[in-house]
């Protein structure tokens, strides 16, 4: 469901009826400390309590990860959910009437949630009725397949809400329309059922099949696989697309994973239902499904919610069927891939058997092993172009290298490209470590001007000329001014009544913010109300609206027992902060001017060589001058 922008009275709306401490104890256990509570951060791993949460001020933070935020953030991070979707749930959790920013749309979404509502309703309604029919007389077959084929326990069948659907042709309809009462309408569009074509009524979509329950990210059910018992095609047959079921934005078994993703940092993607259930079943539990349809972007960037690192495992076959079935799969990541921002690794398993099988005659640590030693992509790639090639035989050298070449095209990160450019070249040398660089050369001609020049170690001394001037920022200065920034926006923040004079300060010293999240952050506050109160709280619904790292700057939200005590200083901190930001400023300046000046030849162009020299030469005075105005280290506070 597209969710039209709310308006901004129910998000507020919500923030004051939804309690923090009261969402916050749900997933936390709380404990009162002075007028705050606090507990274990369920953001990272500690066994001292360094989260608290604030009633008076509705946030909470955590002083081991920085994490922070209102209750809509906190339950936003926790579940991986979406802006919209999260005050949603709290607007009906907490009996907020719903406003949008357009008010003719008030209607269709409320008409869209009533509607969501009821196929939520049915589809549950549905999951236990094919539960049921599982332990009759007539779902004895499905039952013994589940036990005896797939060797399930009964704690996993009914961890996945296995069912069975029975063989007539209208048995859900009549229970669902004339035991239930449910309107049929709501069943067609939850994919439940179908018009007949002839004779008007309707039937049943699934019909002798082992129903398999699709959840959402959230537990809930959205719809349904069904497996034949028969010799029917086609074997699996899925819902269709409905209000709440989208092929290609699920994935199975993803409520049941999410955990275990990030506890072990890797998600594990099969192909089949009973691939990521078997290794559910044997404590594996970071795997999902794809349903049979090749990744798209929305379920990559759905999983990678749940690993820091990015770590995805696409775990096939290891025959042709396999191959192709994982180069299907990788479907539209491969940019991602390519581009590094997903380490993206693939398993094949042995004898072509998927993981189900392989689990039949193998331990999960025999499975945990190939994870661990599980090729990255790229690597994998290459093997498979080298696979059954002879080398030393002119045409397939002249086929593998041509292919090496147009996967190294692809590769967008330089480092990663020269890494692998250098490993190509390894195998094209054949062991013959002396024609290496010749391999090197031939790779990179051929693959310019995509591929950036390979890039060697050089000297510190090279790299800088002569070392008297460096052309970028040092480490020190970015630092520096990355502590003075954020200690502006702190003081702006915490003491309404410093607002203007840093507003003047910045203005008459035509200073303005360097980094990009703080410049992102200081144009969203002079967007704002200089007097406005609650001004920390209307940033954190901006961030969380557009989506935007609050992350970066969460931690200027808060004040800790040291910044308790260094604010009542403001008047002097903020002229030290804005010293230290005029200084790295002048600094850069300085040094441009001395460079110029340094590569102009005094005999062909003796004006601009003074220029540059009084240019120089005055900025130099000024950073004398401004150095003294700091009247303490900015790095005292810090």
């Amino acid at each position: 469901m597209q969710i039209p922008r709310l308006h901004p009275d129910t998000i507020e709306e919500v923030k004051l009826r939804a309690d923090i401490v009261d969402v916050v104890s749900e997933y936390v256990v709380l404990r009162k400390r002075g007028k705050d509570f606090v507990g274990l951060c369920p953001f990272h791993d500690e066994k001292s309590p360094s989260f608290t949460v604030s009633q008076t001020k509705q946030m909470y933070y955590c002083f081991g990860c920085q994490a922070a935020g209102n209750a809509i953030k906190f339950v936003m991070e926790l579940g991986k959910r979406s802006f919209p979707d999260v005050v949603l749930d709290l607007a009906r959790r907490y009996q907020v009437p719903l406003q949008t920013l357009e008010p003719e749309q008030r209607q269709e979404l409320q008409r869209q949630l009533s509607l969501r509502e009821q196929l939520y309703e049915v589809l549950a309604t549905s999951a236990q009725f094919y539960q049921h029919a599982l332990r009759q007389s007539q779902g004895q077959k499905a039952l013994q397949y589940l036990q005896s084929n797939r060797q399930l326990k009964e704690e996993t069948i009914q961890q996945f809400g296995l069912g069975y659907a029975p063989a007539g042709w209208e048995t859900l309809y009549r229970y669902l329309v004339e035991d239930k009462h449910y309107p049929a309408q709501i069943l067609e569009k939850a994919g439940l059922i179908k018009p007949r074509k002839e004779g008007g009524g309707y039937y049943d979509v699934f019909r002798d099949r082992l129903m398999i329950p699709i959840r959402d990210v959230q537990g809930r059910v959205i719809a349904f696989g069904g497996r034949t018992l028969t010799d029917e095609q086609p074997k699996y047959l899925n819902s269709p697309e409905t209000e709440l079921f989208s092929k290609g934005k699920t994935l199975f078994a993803l409520d049941q994973a999410k955990a275990g993703i990030s506890q072990v940092d890797q998600a594990v993607v099969v192909e089949g239902y009973f691939d990521a259930i078997a290794l559910h079943a044997v404590g594996i539990n970071n795997a999902v499904a794809s349903l049979g349809t090749a990744l798209r972007l929305e379920q990559v960037r759905l999983i990678l919610r749940y690993t820091e690192s990015k770590q995805l495992v696409l775990n096939f076959d290891a025959d042709k069927a396999g191959t192709n079935a994982a180069e299907r799969a990788i479907g539209e990541i491969a940019e991602l891939a390519y581009k590094g921002e997903v380490q993206l690794k693939i398993l094949n398993l042995p004898d072509g058997k998927d993981a189900d099988e392989y689990l039949h005659s193998h331990t999960p640590e025999d499975y945990g092993e190939l994870l661990k030693n599980a090729p990255l992509w790229l690597d994998w790639q290459i093997q498979q172009i080298i696979q059954d090639r002879d080398l030393k035989q002119a045409t397939d050298f002249q086929q593998v290298t041509q292919q090496l070449v147009k996967l190294l095209k692809n590769i967008a990160n330089s480092d990663t490209r020269n890494y692998y450019v250098s490993y190509c070249a390894e195998i094209l040398s054949l062991g013959d470590t002396r024609l290496i660089p010749l391999r090197v050369e031939n790779l990179l001609t051929q693959i310019a001007p995509v591929a950036a020049t390979y890039s060697k170690p050089v000297s510190a001394k090279k790299a800088w000329g002569d070392g008297k001037v460096s052309p970028s920022p040092l480490p020190t200065e970015r630092s520096l001014l990355e502590h003075a920034e954020a200690l502006l926006l702190r003081i702006y923040l915490h003491c309404p009544e410093q607002r203007q004079a840093i507003i003047d300060e910045l203005e008459e010293r035509d200073l303005q913010f360097s980094l990009s999240h703080h410049r992102f952050l200081w144009q969203q506050i002079l967007e704002r109300a200089v007097e406005q109160v609650d001004l920390i709280s209307t940033l954190e619904n901006i961030y969380l609206e557009l989506s935007e790292d609050l992350g970066l700057v969460s931690h200027l939200f808060h004040l800790n027992e040291k910044w308790k005590i260094e604010i009542p200083r403001t008047p002097l901190v903020v002229q030290a902060a804005i010293a230290c930001m005029d200084l790295v400023m002048l600094e850069k300046r300085y040094r441009h001017f001395l460079e110029l000046w340094q590569q102009t030849d005094p005999e062909a162009e003796p004006e601009r060589y003074q220029s540059y020299y009084q240019a120089f030469y005055a900025e130099k005075i000024k950073l004398q001058k401004i150095d003294r105005q700091r009247l303490f280290s900015i790095t005292d506070l810090l």
